[in-house]
């Protein structure tokens, strides 16, 4: 067998090595059994399942190993095993906790070579690996592979209990705990649970307030390093993330993969109270606090308690004083987004939402709601001490506090206390002599809208308060109030005639 394999072997260098002039036969000798030596190495190295060629038969034995299944390597603490010594070593040492490899630059250390040899790649800035659709580079091949499939659609990864499908394994681990309920991580503070360690890292901030990442552009600082990155693209506009249907662009993919559900009208999560449903698995959280009545987020300041964290950042502004929003047109701040928007609108004048029973206008649609139950008479809020009811929250909120006896908001100049935000800030200018409403028509001005709106009637002669005995109409309500006793007067002396 060996020799007919041999002189098939010499036929073919015969054939490839025909004789040269002048050359010796000792030389073609020479040449057909280094060239065959050459041929066996090479078949001896060479995977016969896939093709593979290996520098030496040990590294090509262990290749082997990947076709066959075989992992004779098993770690004695949790029974895994591998192909290979170097890897179960390299195991080991999640079980040890050693950690031998050290960045020289910040310290940080890994148990193997190949995560040092990453993780300098943060500090030296390299991202050798780039998406040909887009541009966008990365530190590691399984992020740019991840990342293709953003291009791509692919979703090869799937739930098979309901059938939803992901692009990443890790994605999938975590979609499952809908199902099962698991929530391994949990905070040592307070007890709760999660379904992920980033809701984990997100969720200790409430506790630390630590918010260590600032952005270069504004100076806003962050808790979490994914929430500066998220940040920044609003300065730099960067969208990378496409909507095949409607060619949307996101900076996230989660904020991609929220605004899909729109198009496919998937709710995935239900509500385990009631059945409502839901495409962020956060909003269900968020809404099953209203069955629940879990308010985690306590005040640092006072012992007010929020089911939302947002919630408890605007509140506690009340407290600090703090007003990062600015207005573009002057320089007014404000402690809400919604508020300086709102505010804005004064300044363009825009009112978009016009009322379906008069000619009114809105610059807000929830203003437009408001107003609008005017005309209907809805009294949605009603209070849980009495059987009143309001047609605003913010009435309802401000009623029962007559109840519980609750002012939240000291005036800065005084102790005078106030239930409402907007009672406060009018008090205070008493005292900072501020006036910032002034008439259109004369250089009056006023500390409260309430009274410029009353002086402005003097100009425009509108008498919107009208008696219902004699139908005399009049500017003010005071002048109406007065007018009335008149009617009073009369009825008694008509009754005496009689």
């Amino acid at each position: 067998m060996e020799e007919s394999e041999e002189s098939e072997e010499l036929s073919e260098v015969e054939e490839k090595h025909h004789d040269k002039p002048g050359e010796k036969p000792l030389s073609r000798s020479k040449t057909k059994k280094t060239f065959i030596k050459k041929r066996r190495a090479k078949k001896s190295t060479t995977c016969t399942q896939c093709g593979k060629s290996f520098s030496t038969k040990q590294h090509l034995e262990r290749h082997m190993k990947v076709h066959t299944g075989e992992k004779p390597f098993t770690c004695d603490q949790c029974g895994k095993s591998f192909t290979n010594k170097q890897n179960l070593e390299r195991h080991m040492r999640v079980h040890t906790g050693e950690k031998p490899f050290t960045c020289d630059q910040c310290r940080k250390s890994f148990t193997s070579s190949e995560n040092l040899k990453l993780h300098m790649r943060i500090h030296t800035g390299e991202k050798p690996f780039t998406c040909k659709q887009c541009g966008k580079r990365f530190i590691q091949k399984p992020h740019l592979r991840q990342h293709m499939r953003v291009h791509t659609g692919e979703k090869p990864h799937v739930c098979q209990q309901c059938g939803k499908s992901f692009s990443l394994s890790a994605q999938l681990l975590t979609h499952r705990r809908i199902h099962t309920g698991e929530k391994p991580f949990t905070c040592h503070q307070c007890g709760k649970t999660f379904v992920q360690s980033s809701n984990l890292k997100r969720h200790l901030t409430v506790h630390t307030k630590e918010k260590p990442h600032s952005c270069s552009v504004c100076g806003k600082s962050f808790s979490l390093l994914e929430s500066l990155h998220r940040h920044q693209k609003t300065h730099t506009g960067v969208r990378e993330y496409m909507c095949f249907e409607c060619e949307k662009m996101f900076t996230t993919a989660k904020c991609l993969k929220q605004h899909q559900g729109i198009h496919t009208g998937e709710k995935p999560h239900k509500c385990s109270h009631c059945d409502k449903r839901f495409r962020v698995l956060g909003n269900m959280i968020r809404h099953e606090r209203i069955h629940t009545g879990e308010k985690p987020y306590k005040c640092s300041h006072c012992d007010k308690r929020f089911s939302l964290l947002a919630n408890l950042k605007t509140h506690e502004r009340i407290h600090t004083g703090e007003k990062p929003y600015k207005c573009s047109h002057c320089d007014k701040r404000f402690s809400q987004l919604s508020n300086l928007k709102t505010h804005e609108m004064i300044h363009t004048g825009e009112k978009p939402y016009k009322c379906s029973h008069c000619d009114k206008r809105f610059s807000l649609l929830a203003n437009l709601k408001k107003h609008e139950r005017i005309h209907t008479g809805e009294k949605p809020f009603k209070c849980s001490h009495c059987d009143k009811r309001f047609s605003l929250l913010a009435n309802l909120k401000a009623h029962e506090m007559i109840h519980t006896g609750e002012k939240p908001f000291k005036c800065s100049h005084c102790d005078k206390r106030f239930s409402r935000s907007a009672h406060q800030k009018s008090h205070e200018r008493i005292h900072t002599g501020e006036k910032p409403y002034m008439c259109s028509h004369c250089d009056n001005r006023f500390s409260l809208s309430q009274h410029l709106k009353t002086h402005e009637r003097i100009h425009s002669r509108e008498k919107p308060h009208t008696c219902d005995q004699c139908g005399k109409s009049f500017s003010f309500k005071s002048h109406l109030k007065s007018h009335m006793k008149i009617h009073a007067v009369e009825k008694p002396h008509h009754h005496s005639g009689e």
